[in-house]
Formats: C-alpha cells, structure tokens, sequence
C-alpha cells in the first residue's frame, strides 16, 4: 500500500522547497503515471474535491468561515492555493464510493446470467490537499475495510494505487478540534509527499516532505532547491498558527466510559428535540462506513442489478430487524451514534472514530455540537 497512517515517513529524506511552477510539474507528474488528479476547488459556493486540471483550479485566494450550521466562503487578502480549512467533501468518496453496483443479472431464455462488476475506470487516484485529520481518517477506514480477514476489494484497489500529497495546515475553521484529537493540524505519517505553503510576499512557495518511496520518485522530476533554516522555521510557524486557532476542543480523558456509562441522562433528549435525523453528519464524517444493499429491475424483467450505497444510523431502516425497528427514536439514534464514535469504536478499531475535522458541527441544518453535547454531559457529572 503506498500510504498507511501507521508508516512513519522516509528516513534521511531531505526537506525541499518548490514553487508554484514546481507544484504544477508535480501535478504533470502524477497524470503522467496514470493518476487522475483531485483535489480542492471553488464550486457552488463551497470548496469541494473534484478532479484538477493544474493549480488554477485550486481555491486560490479563497478561505472558509465555518460555525454550527454555518458555512461561507470568503476572499482572502492573498494569493493562497490551500487557505481553508475542510469543506462537505472528504476522500472517502473516492475510497469507498457512495454508489456502487455489485453485479448485474440478465435472462437468456430460462436462465439467466451473472456479471460480476467490473474494474471501475479511472480509479487511480492522486489525492492533493490531505489534511492530517483527514490522513488519520483515511486510515480508520483502513482498519474497518481492509484491516482484518473480512476485506473491502473495490476499497483495497482503490487505497492501494492512492497518491497521497498532504498540506499541513495554516490556520483552523471555528469548527476544527483536531489537536484535542491528537489528529492534527501537521500531517506527520500516511503520505507520500506533504506540503506546507509559505506565503511570501513576492513568491508563494511550498516545504515538501517526502513520506514514501514513490514520493521521492515523483520528487525527482519536480524543480526544488535545498530547504534554508528560515524555510524550517517558516513552516513551524506556519503549523503553531493553526494550531493557536482551534475552534473547538474536546476533553477525551474517560470518554471511552462515559457515554456508555449514562444512557439515561437528561441531555440525549435535549438534543433529540433539536436533531432532525437528516444524516447529514454521518454523510460530512470522513470515518462513517455504514451500508445497505439494494435491487433494482426494469419493467420487463430481462435485467437486475445489486447496489451497494451509503447508509445511516440516523435512518430508521437502519436499525430494523424482523418485527420491527429498534432504534425507534431520534434519542437513541443519535445516542447510538455519538457513543459509537467516541466510545465503542475503540472495542472494535482500536481508536476514537472522530478525527476532529468539525464537518457534522458545520453541516448540521440546527447546529447541533458533538463537542458541546460530550462536555455537557460530562460538565452535569462534575
């Protein structure tokens, strides 16, 4: 696998420094190598990940201001390609698709056949602007997909041939908490090539280092230059403000214990006369992997097909079973969620199913605050 969070980067590697230029020669570098290249890019009205051509398509001069249940874009007062923070998209969609067809029937006669779904096209991917939260999310879903005998393969081709080219944050949203986390906001594992930008007056320019082996290849068709002290301490300050202005912060001492440990408690129906079960979280939330299976069939009966397609624990079909539902209520579907992330997934993973990138804080319809509801039942304990 070319990027695992658990790798730690290359040894004696050198840091280096590119510019403007040198980040678009690593772009042709990475299409020359087969990878469609994605990353961050100004469409209505938010920054969203979609294939790039070069870094003109990148959100340059553009950031995010992001609340409970707010989001906006706003013009910076320079020429950044990565100011921002995290937008309604996260890499998931392209590691483990929202829609996929497993297999599709078709009759001959009495009989009928079966295809397997082919290879998907155009499903090696580079992926540019990894965050390091989203990095640690990358590789929770690594442990539920592909980290045990039960494997993913649509999921495991597509993490295999991944390109990852991380930047390490310049500054937080007011909805990130990634450094109580323990996820952020420097990438330090899980890349191939990161990036910090350096926004110089006179030229932009980029301290990279390589995390992998393929990184050091593409690295060698990329005009660099020797990395200065003043380029180190540049990218140190670069990361230390970013992580000055975390919006947020959860305490997570105990937390594996205290959900579980108050399944009754006033506040799981404080928030459920707030929650509209919409999934917009779980739909934001780069770690989330539920599923169903659905059929489908024309009118004439001559052909079926299996989908495999995002689900929701916030659905009330999700929880059904003969005779009946058994998460009924918006209480404990949320309960059900929020203690499955904080709490049981590290029964099941080994590590908190947050990663602090604060995407179901922003994009939540009533604002609803994961860190808000955890330190309002912990604050009631006190």
């Amino acid at each position: 696998m070319t990027s695992q969070i658990k790798s730690p980067p290359l040894k004696n590697c050198p840091k280096t420094v590119i510019d403007r230029a040198g980040l678009d020669c690593l772009f042709d570098s990475l299409r020359v190598r087969g990878f469609t290249v994605v990353g961050p890019t100004v469409r209505d009205g938010a920054i969203i990940y979609d294939n790039l051509g070069s870094t003109n398509d990148l959100p340059m001069g553009w950031t995010d201001e992001q609340e409970a249940g707010s989001y906006r874009l706003k013009k910076r007062s320079d020429k950044a390609l990565f100011g921002y923070t995290v937008g309604p998209h996260s890499w998931k969609k392209y590691l483990f698709p929202p829609r996929q067809r497993l297999w599709m029937a078709k009759r001959q006669g009495r009989s009928f056949s079966i295809e397997n779904n082919d290879p998907p096209e155009n499903s090696k991917f580079a992926f540019i602007g990894v965050r390091s939260c989203e990095l640690h999310a990358i590789g929770i879903q690594d442990r539920v997909f592909i980290g045990d005998k039960f494997i993913d393969p649509v999921y495991k081709s597509r993490r295999e041939q991944a390109f990852i080219v991380a930047v390490n944050c310049g500054q937080a949203g007011g909805a990130c908490f990634c450094a109580s986390m323990n996820t952020g906001p420097k990438a330090e594992s899980g890349f191939d090539l990161a990036l910090t930008e350096i926004l110089n007056r006179k030229s932009p320019y980029f301290v990279v280092e390589v995390g992998s082996a393929a990184g050091a290849e593409v690295m060698g068709d990329i005009p660099q230059r020797q990395l200065a002290e003043k380029d180190e301490q540049a990218a140190e300050a670069v990361v230390a403000g970013a992580t000055s202005q975390m919006g947020r912060a959860m305490e997570v001492e105990g937390i594996r214990e205290l959900l579980p440990d108050n399944p009754d408690h006033p506040r799981w129906e404080e928030v459920a006369k707030r929650c509209l079960s919409c999934a917009n979280c779980t739909m934001a939330c780069p770690t989330c992997f539920c599923s169903t299976v659905e059929d489908t069939t024309d009118l004439t009966g001559d052909h079926a097909e299996r989908w495999k397609r995002w689900d929701s624990c916030f659905t009330m079909d999700f929880s059904y079973i003969h005779g009946g539902f058994v998460r009924q209520e918006t209480k404990s579907r949320y309960r059900h969620w929020i203690t499955h992330k904080l709490s049981t997934w590290h029964n099941q993973f080994g590590s908190s199913g947050c990663v602090g990138c604060g995407r179901c804080i922003t994009w939540c319809p009533v604002g609803i605050d994961i860190t808000e509801e955890v330190g309002a039942i912990r604050a009631s304990l006190s």
